[in-house]
C-alpha cells in the first residue's frame, strides 16, 4: 500500500499544473501507446482520469502533434522542433504553466496510483519539487517540478545531453528537487508499457 498523505486533500490546487507526456514514438510498440486498451479504457483516458483526481489548475498534453483523442478542456502543448522527447515536453509545459508546480506523468505508466501522487504532493516545499527514486535511478516521468526548474530545463534543451536522468540529478544538486526513495511495494507504480505483452501483466 502507498504511504498516506500527511496533509488533507484540497478541493482545488491553484498552485499545481499537470502534463501528460504523450509524445513518444512507440517504436517498439509499432503503434500509438495512448490508444492501447487498458482495464476497459484507452491508456490516455486512464492517465487523464488520474490527473483530474488531483484537481490541478490546468492540464496539458505534450506531444509532437495534437492528438485526435485530446479532450477539448485539455491544452495541447507542442514540442518545439526538433523534439527531444520528454525533455521538450517538460520545457514547453513549464513555459506555459500559470502555477508554481508542474506534475509530469508519462502516458505509458498506467499502474501509477492516485494515493501515491497525493503522497508526493504532500512532500512539496517552497520552490522545491519531488523526485521518486528507485535505488540509484530517478523516475522523472512521475515527478513534481517547481517553476524555478525551468532554468535548468531550458539549458538542458539547448545543450547536447537530453537525458531526463541527467536533468533530474542536476535539479537535485541545486536543491530544486528532493529525492524521495520508492519502497519495494511502490515500485509497481512505475512500471511502463513498451510491448503489447506488458499489458498482460497484473
Amino acid at each position: 500500500m502507498p504511504r498516506a498523505s500527511s496533509t488533507p486533500l484540497r478541493s482545488v490546487r491553484n498552485d499545481l499544473s499537470a502534463v501528460l507526456l504523450a509524445g513518444g514514438e512507440s517504436q517498439r510498440m509499432g503503434r500509438d501507446k495512448a490508444t492501447l486498451p487498458f482495464r476497459g479504457k484507452a491508456l490516455w483516458q486512464n492517465q487523464l482520469e488520474l490527473l483530474r483526481k488531483l484537481k490541478p489548475a490546468e492540464i496539458f498534453i505534450s506531444a509532437r502533434t495534437d492528438p485526435k483523442w485530446r479532450p477539448h478542456d485539455v491544452t495541447f502543448v507542442a514540442d518545439v522542433p526538433p523534439s527531444r522527447g520528454p525533455l521538450s515536453g517538460l520545457a514547453v509545459s513549464m513555459n506555459r504553466m500559470s502555477t508554481s508546480y508542474l506534475l509530469a506523468l508519462a502516458i505509458d505508466m498506467p499502474w501509477m496510483s492516485n494515493k501515491y501522487l497525493e503522497f508526493l504532493w504532500a512532500q512539496m516545499e517552497p520552490a522545491r519539487g519531488v523526485l521518486p527514486k528507485i535505488a540509484d535511478r530517478a523516475e522523472p516521468l512521475a515527478a513534481i517540478y517547481p517553476r524555478e526548474a525551468a532554468i535548468e530545463t531550458a539549458k538542458a534543451l539547448a545543450g547536447t545531453d537530453f537525458s531526463l536522468q541527467s536533468l533530474a540529478c542536476d535539479l537535485v544538486a541545486v536543491g530544486k528537487l528532493r529525492a524521495i526513495p520508492v519502497t519495494q511495494q511502490e515500485e509497481k507504480f512505475f512500471r511502463n508499457i513498451n510491448e503489447l505483452s506488458d499489458l498482460e501483466s497484473p
